[in-house]
């Protein structure tokens, strides 16, 4: 399993994604630009000193990304998404993309890759949920469904 981040701009969300990441030991990929310095102080106080176990990689593009695994199976997540993360059954080689906080993901991910294009139900009053209780809430679901692979309640 591998998250990507598309365009991060809040400095905590990535550091809170990239803790979450380190504690599972999934790798990060985030696809610049990034609207923040990756050795900022914000990155550093969320991510605290767990930062430096982080396996991260930077690229310029979700083609990078696709290049350098093509083996794995995509799902892009978001509001407008038609199937929920939870009807999926998840692989260790997949790849779960999020997009921005403020713009999410780009047009040409919903026209050509719909049937990959996950939600997670809401029903309150809101039009998101925060980008890192995102990435929690469909990694930890991703991981149950394989067995907590490589942890050591497995």
């Amino acid at each position: 399993m591998k998250i990507v981040l598309y365009h991060p701009e809040i400095p905590q969300n990535t550091g809170n994604i990239g803790r979450l990441c380190v504690a599972t030991k999934t790798p990060l990929i985030l696809v610049r630009p990034l609207g923040f310095f990756i050795d900022s102080k914000e990155i550093r106080r969320s991510g605290l000193d767990y930062w430096e176990n982080l396996d991260v990689t930077l690229v310029d593009s979700l083609e990078e990304v696709k290049a350098k695994y093509p083996d794995s199976r995509i799902w892009y997540l978001s509001t407008k998404g038609k199937k929920v993360y939870s009807e999926v059954k998840f692989q260790k080689e997949d790849i779960l993309v999020f997009g921005s906080e403020g713009s999410g993901l780009p047009p040409e991910i919903f026209e050509k890759y719909s049937d990959s294009i996950l939600t997670i139900p809401q029903w309150g009053p809101v039009r998101s949920l925060n980008l890192a209780t995102s990435v929690g809430i469909v990694l930890y679901e991703a991981s149950r469904q394989l067995g907590f692979l490589g942890s050591e309640i497995s």
